[in-house]
């Protein structure tokens, strides 16, 4: 397999009708009506009718009375009056038909691919357990994620409707170990509001109360890369390189102001999209470590998978270095070259047949290419995974050094990565396209709040 490969390029076309969000355009958006009607007529409570959506080829897709959102008896429902349909969760209602909408129900219009409302029921929702501060901030609305130190919901900036996670950290929740727990809570805070590197996951609000911390992190529409690599689709070598570059800018960055992640894993890299050429984003620093004076640390922490040798031999009298994160990335770049799914396996598991423990594997540096799982991967991949596996950390491969290898001195990735890392387009800088946009409309104590109008994506 030859090193370069062709990368398709980042537009920096101007902002075009195609890929203008219906909601943002639409004026007035807390809807406070107990009957409204959304379409393309100047009439419509809330209309499409604006010039830049008249140029749109989605635009005569819409009906001039799409739909209409009533209540009665405190039940709200949906009206579907279009001619190519009104969608709810992915499910036509029908021209004539009517539906009631659930707490976080989903709206498309004209296909169900192009998901243009939320509807949230304020009255189902736990606004009224939120700091003031908060609240009157965010709406939150359903569970997207668990964590070791607390969950995480979608929610939505009440000012600018994008859409945010808030994650929640219960101070309770550990009553074992309470000043663990809140030191490792204040020390991902700590970090988060430190940071500001485009692969890296950005804090955008805190609060704290007497129990909880609540987090507001930028969202990450195309979820783990854990995901994506136990699928039934194997991660190509060029994407593969792409994300791993992001990863390594990304360690490169903590490294530099002296921070050590301590936990890489593909659960803990998310990607802005579900397009295969994205923005990657290093996540969860409940494990990182800030160093000071001293360049070694002396606890194990972390997921034995990925943990490198000198943490189960060095950890209790030596202690260990940033070394680690570079032996981890390399167990990442392992795990992404084949799909999980598929017959594909960690360089280091529990196997009867070896006879050994996984940290004996480890220690020792045990592992193997198997031919037939890495037939047409290219020899410099394998290569700077060997260089990153070394068991002597005063011989691994350093970040500064794998950004040097020539698997990834490809400029053709380069200008992809820097490209979508670094968009022009401010209004995109967090690398997922706007797509987090949103318009909050209410009906009594029931609000609608509007999704990202969201353009079909090429896999």
């Amino acid at each position: 397999m030859k090193n370069k490969q062709h990368f398709p390029r980042v537009s920096r076309d101007p902002i075009s009708p195609e890929n203008l969000h219906v909601p943002r355009l639409i004026r007035n958006p807390d809807c406070v009506e107990d009957d409204a009607w959304f379409g393309r007529h100047t009439k419509c409570n809330y209309s499409f009718d604006v010039p830049i959506l008249r140029e749109s080829s989605r635009f005569a897709a819409y009906s001039n009375k799409h739909f209409r959102i009533f209540r009665e008896k405190n039940i709200v429902y949906v009206f579907d009056n279009s001619n190519n349909g009104t969608f709810v969760d992915g499910n036509v209602i029908g021209k004539g038909k009517m539906l009631p909408l659930a707490n976080n129900a989903v709206l498309s219009l004209a296909e169900e691919r192009h998901k243009v409302f939320v509807f949230i029921d304020l009255m189902a929702d736990e606004q009224s357990n939120l700091p003031k501060e908060l609240s009157e901030k965010y709406m939150i609305t359903k569970k997207i994620g668990v964590g070791v130190c607390g969950e995480v919901k979608l929610a939505f900036e009440r000012a600018t409707c994008k859409k945010v996670a808030l994650k929640t950290i219960n101070k309770n929740d550990f009553p074992a170990s309470v000043g663990t727990a809140t030191r490792s809570a204040e020390r991902e805070i700590q970090i988060l509001q430190k940071i500001d590197h485009p692969c890296l996951i950005k804090t955008k609000d805190f609060f704290q109360t007497d129990d909880s911390y609540y987090i507001v992190l930028e969202l990450m529409e195309g979820g783990e890369l854990y995901d994506r690599v136990k699928s039934k689709q194997q991660i190509k070598e060029p994407i593969a390189k792409l994300y791993f570059y992001q990863m390594l800018k990304a360690v490169e960055y903590l490294h530099n102001n002296g921070i050590i992640h301590r936990d890489l894993k593909p659960e803990n890299v998310l990607l802005s999209s579900h397009d295969d050429v994205c923005v990657i984003k290093i996540t969860d620093f409940n494990q990182s470590k800030i160093l000071e004076e001293s360049a070694l640390m002396r606890t194990l922490c972390g997921t034995p998978t990925y943990l490198a040798p000198e943490v189960f031999t060095d950890a209790v009298t030596v202690g260990y270095s940033r070394a680690v994160d570079a032996w981890s990335l390399g167990v990442v770049l392992f795990v992404c070259s084949l799909p999980l799914s598929l017959a594909g396996y960690p360089p280091f598991y529990p196997d009867a047949r070896i006879g050994l423990s996984v940290s004996d594997q480890i220690t020792q540096g045990i592992y193997t290419f198997i031919p037939s799982k890495w037939d047409g991967i290219s020899d410099d991949a394998k290569d700077v995974v060997k260089k990153l596996l070394r068991v002597d950390p005063n011989v691994r491969l350093t970040i500064e050094e794998a950004l040097q290898h020539p698997w990834l001195m490809d400029e053709a990735m380069k200008e992809t990565a820097e490209g979508i890392m670094y968009p022009k387009d401010s209004r995109d800088a967090d690398g997922t396209a706007d797509s987090g946009d949103a318009t909050v409309a209410s009906t009594g104590k029931r609000s609608r709040e509007d999704e990202e109008e969201q353009q079909p994506t090429k896999r």
